[in-house]
């Protein structure tokens, strides 16, 4: 909401989130209880994660994305409705057993922020040691050290964010430091290269921030994966390439006289009767790091969703490591779920994090079994904080590139707050031929492994990569938005020992670039001399042409690289006209930007994003489109 941060009962949120499953009330007879449903709504329809509570009482749930809920009352209990940015909204139980609620939103609170869960007014003043920033690595990192937190109970010191305003919980939270594109010439370079990446850990974590009312960290921001958390009405292939190409030319909403190209690309969608078996190994840190309500116990339940999409002939085993790492679960059959689940629910949390050896141990068990033409994988689930072994990012990236040559994948699951090491995480997830997410409540664990499970699990392509050559013609200068750290040089394109993203069955991956036409004058061109030996001049034969793309993917299992190529004409179709995906993707990319506190865009009205989210608003039947706009409404 416009000029507001507010809690929107935090403590009971964070414990209510973990099941939909009600508590009794302990003082009530049983006999007297009965179940109340009903659906949590706004006016952009159902409300995910809602908070529902009988006043008074420990008894509490929350919406599915569905905005549904369930909860058991008696006659005369009131029930408590709150959700971040609007008012709380109490019902009184009667005779019906439907309740159903709008909530209304809320304009007027006096502004709060989060200080380890406690409300504190915006009355702060001087600095405050603990921010650190380390170049010691591959990529620089930063440190931010915070107020202890109830309920892990770790002892750090107080931290502010960059403008010294608010204080925010992230307590020992790493992320990594992204220096934003740049404008480029087509004429001094005239090559753009990258991975594509499926990932969007980024956008859940930004959205616990949000949720949380509290200021998103601006290298928390990785905009593509903000992007492509949400999925695109995109064509299947129809050839035999895994994927099919989809590009869009308009106008940039951010930037007056600028124009954007949206490129899609669609993973085939294989059918689940064809999938492969599966070969999976658990990797699961229970390091005393874990105990947290939002780690472990969390982690047992996102489990469980996961566990259920196993076939007879799948294999699963468990990994933990804590001071050591040791195998809990042999490799069991798919079938045989209540003996998964056991060993998961067995599981506690207690001692350091030997991850590098968990590491170790996880990828011998996969290797041992490994299923030849099969999806073997190793899931990681970890806050990220390995502090025993391995555990620089360059360690953990050697040990990473070994062991995906052994043709295992790693999934990484992030949970938790205050010590989160997203750094970390992402780097293992780019590193060893996997993906990354991160699991901020039960309903993302829904998403990205029951619902998305084929997408997130199954591997139809892996290296994929894209290199766009523009037409100097048309274009005077370009830039990608986002992909930072997914950035390849020219000559890496058709290097195939150089490592790029996967591609999972159904997924869609999008990527846009922001053009500077021909003959625009634009504040954010740079001066650059003439070329005086190369030859630049434009052949007339190309003088339709905005690019030429090309990608180079591999199959699962194979070594050698495929290369398709297109071409774009340059057509620019107006804004309004576009499809409702080209709204959408653009809308939630301007708003990563203005996240990030991009110095290269004009116009960064909350009012103007949320507008084009609306107008792309279609294609919503899980509600994910309108959780975003709520998000973009709850942030100045």
């Amino acid at each position: 909401m416009k000029n507001v941060k507010i809690i929107s009962l935090g403590i009971a949120m964070l414990f209510a989130f973990l099941s939909f499953k009600t508590v009794n009330h302990s003082f009530t007879n049983k006999n007297d209880l009965k179940t109340i449903t009903g659906i949590v709504s706004d006016d952009l329809g159902p409300v995910a994660g809602a908070s529902v509570i009988v006043k008074g009482t420990k008894t509490g749930t929350t919406t599915d994305f569905n905005g549904k809920y369930s909860i058991q009352a008696k006659e005369g209990d009131f029930l408590e409705f709150t959700y971040v940015g609007f008012n709380k909204e109490t019902r009184k139980v009667g005779k019906s057993n439907v309740i159903n609620v709008t909530f209304k939103s809320n304009l007027v609170m006096q502004e709060v922020v989060v200080a380890a869960y406690s409300e504190t007014k915006k009355e702060l003043k001087g600095k405050v040691a603990g921010v650190q920033i380390s170049n010691t690595s591959s990529s620089p990192k930063v440190r931010i050290r915070g107020t202890s937190s109830i309920i892990t109970n770790e002892a750090h010191q107080p931290h502010y964010d960059n403008n010294n305003k608010n204080i925010i919980s992230t307590d020992n939270e790493d992320y990594g430091v992204l220096i934003e594109n740049e404008f480029e010439s087509p004429k001094q370079s005239p090559l753009s290269t990258f991975s594509i990446d499926v990932d969007n850990a980024s956008y859940t974590n930004i959205r616990r921030f949000i949720n949380n009312g509290q200021k998103v960290p601006k290298d928390a921001v990785r905009v593509e994966e903000m992007v492509n958390f949400f999925k695109y009405n995109y064509a299947q292939p129809k050839d035999k390439h895994p994927f099919a190409i989809h590009t869009e030319y308009s106008e940039c909403p951010w930037n007056e006289n600028h124009k954007l190209l949206k490129i899609g690309l669609q993973g085939k969608e294989i059918p689940t009767d064809d999938l492969p078996n599966s070969n999976f190994v658990f990797l699961i840190d229970v390091s005393g790091s874990m105990r947290s309500q939002n780690k472990l116990p969390l982690l047992k339940e996102s489990m469980k969703v996961l566990v259920n999409q196993m076939r007879k002939d799948d294999k699963v085993a468990i990994v933990v490591y804590a001071g050591a790492a040791g195998l809990v679960l042999p490799p069991t059959s798919g079938n045989k779920k209540e003996t998964i689940i056991n060993a998961f629910n067995n599981l506690q949390a207690g001692g350091s994090t030997a991850g590098g050896a968990g590491i170790q141990l996880a990828y011998k068990i996969a290797q041992e079994n490994f299923i030849k033409g099969g999806n073997n994988r190793v899931i990681l689930a970890t806050d990220g904080d390995f502090n025993v072994g391995a555990s620089s990012d360059n360690d953990m990236e050697r040990l990473i590139e070994e062991k995906r040559k052994s043709g295992v994948f790693l999934t990484c699951l992030g949970y938790g707050m205050g010590n989160y090491k997203d750094s970390k995480m992402e780097t293992l997830a780019n590193k060893g031929n996997g993906n990354y997410a991160y699991i901020d409540n039960i309903q993302e664990a829904n998403r990205f492994l029951g619902k998305e499970f084929k997408g997130s699990m199954f591997a139809i392509a892996k290296d994929v990569k894209i290199q766009i050559e523009f037409n100097p013609k048309h274009v005077q200068s370009y830039r990608l938005i986002g992909y930072e750290n997914r950035k390849l040089r020219p000559e890496d394109f058709k290097n195939d020992a150089i490592d790029a993203g996967e591609l999972g069955s159904g997924h869609t991956v999008t990527a846009l670039y922001e053009i500077i036409p021909t003959g625009v004058k634009s504040d954010y061109l740079k001066e650059v001399d003439g070329l005086k030996y190369s030859n630049v001049s434009n052949n007339q034969n190309f003088s339709e042409e905005l690019a030429t793309i090309k990608f180079r993917y591999k199959k699962p299992d194979g070594e050698k690289s495929t290369e398709m190529v297109e071409t774009i004409k340059n057509e620019t179709i107006a804004l309004a006209k576009t499809s409702d995906d080209f709204k959408f993707s653009s809308s939630v990319a301007w708003f990563g930007l203005k996240l990030r506190d991009s110095k290269l865009i004009s116009n960064k009205s909350i009012a103007d994003i949320k507008n084009l989210a609306k107008q792309g608003k279609s294609n919503d039947a899980e509600g994910y489109r309108s959780e975003f706009i709520r998000l973009v409404d709850a942030v100045n």
